[in-house]
């Protein structure tokens, strides 16, 4: 079996409900970075040891947290030995508006996966975007290179909406399936 790790940094516990339902789709392990931006050694050790890293952030300014780049900044010493390489990748956003530069985070984790010499995996996942579709249907964001989701500004995370929750874990599924036919 596929071991497969999850590496996020929430903000206000939108970023980690929706880390949780990845993780429960892809039967990952869960590694938080801290309010400070670190990983604890078992967090660095968990992620060395994982055939695949799905990678999620809130979407802030454009871009990932401050704490998650300081992760993404200290990756660096697997980056200069290659440990990662080869590595399937994913990643996964949240923000207030339905767009929110949601991809532009997207993009960083992309370049972050393609810095490490890994192999990156989409959504999979049709969007939801007929006259009959309503905001819970998976994938009703609309992403094919990682999965988002929409949480507006004074909701709390646990008023996130079931679609968003389903998508992300239909998506850690995918990332499984994935990796355990790369590593098969």
């Amino acid at each position: 079996m596929a071991k497969i790790a999850v590496v996020y940094h929430s903000g206000y516990g939108h970023t980690q409900r929706m880390a949780q339902s990845v993780a429960d789709g892809a039967g990952a392990e869960l590694v938080a970075v801290d309010a400070d931006g670190n990983v604890t050694d078992e967090g660095w050790g968990t992620l060395n040891a994982a055939d695949a890293i799905i990678m999620g952030s809130p979407t802030y300014m454009g871009s990932v947290s401050w704490q998650f780049k300081k992760f993404a900044d200290a990756s660096s010493k697997a980056w200069f030995t290659q440990a990662w390489k080869d590595k399937v990748f994913a990643g996964f956003t949240n923000s207030a508006t339905m767009n929110g530069d949601k991809h532009s985070t997207l993009h960083y984790l992309f370049t972050l996966a393609m810095q490490h010499s890994g192999i990156w995996v989409g959504t999979g996942l049709m969007p939801a975007n007929s006259k009959a579709a309503q905001r819970n249907d998976v994938n009703y964001v609309g992403s094919f290179a990682g999965a988002m989701a929409q949480s507006p500004s004074d909701a709390g995370a646990h008023e996130m909406l079931p679609g968003d929750l389903e998508t992300a874990r239909l998506f850690g599924a995918r990332v499984a399936e994935v990796t355990a036919r790369l590593k098969g």
